[in-house]
């Protein structure tokens, strides 16, 4: 298997940080997020890709609920080999579309042609460290609000950790990277 199918295949499928979740409200945190991640292949969903097209379309559906309050928000990722590594590249969602209601199974039909690489995001490296993947990025959305992310990827979890700072002062983001584990039996939606 390719790095890149090994990488995406890690990536693809259902995921939540149930265990976390739990052991946090145990510990009193209650303002430690229940997450849940749904990770899906799209490349069938965008015509006329060029017949070379090596790249990998992936939705990510993410909620996030803290005290009974569910935040979603949705992304389009391409993932590309680049060597040894692989390139996250982040796109806008499809005209019409919103974050908080884009889903792989609301996505239409879309044309390569009209997709546009996010302009905020600066694409993530993932390097295979001892068998795990890991890497991120940092990304100035705007001059004063910066957005970091940190991941690790095995066979047993997704590990995330993402913060936004304003002037550099966290607005968004935990002490602890979110533990996603795959959520069993997920193979259909």
């Amino acid at each position: 298997m390719k790095p890149l199918e090994e990488f995406v295949e890690l990536l693809s499928g259902k995921f939540d940080n149930s265990r976390q979740f739990q052991e946090m409200c145990r510990s009193g945190k209650e303002d430690f997020p229940f997450a849940r991640h749904i990770n899906t292949v799209c490349n069938e969903k965008i015509k006329n890709l060029p017949q070379s097209f090596e790249g990998i379309f992936l939705v990510e559906e993410s909620y996030y609920t803290v005290k009974e309050k569910t935040h979603g928000s949705a992304h389009l990722f391409l993932f590309t080999q680049e060597q040894e590594t692989i390139k996250l590249t982040s796109y806008e969602l499809p005209e019409g579309c919103e974050k908080s209601t884009f889903t792989f199974d609301s996505m239409e039909e879309v044309d390569y042609m009209q997709l546009q690489v996010s302009r905020k995001f600066t694409p993530a490296i993932y390097r295979k460290k001892d068998g795990v993947w890991e890497g991120g990025s940092v990304s100035m959305f705007s001059p004063v609000l910066r957005f970091t992310l940190f991941e690790r990827f095995s066979a047993d979890k997704l590990e995330v950790t993402e913060t936004m700072e304003v002037n550099g002062k966290r607005t968004f983001g935990y002490d602890e990277p979110i533990l996603y584990e795959r959520i069993p039996g997920n193979a259909d939606r």
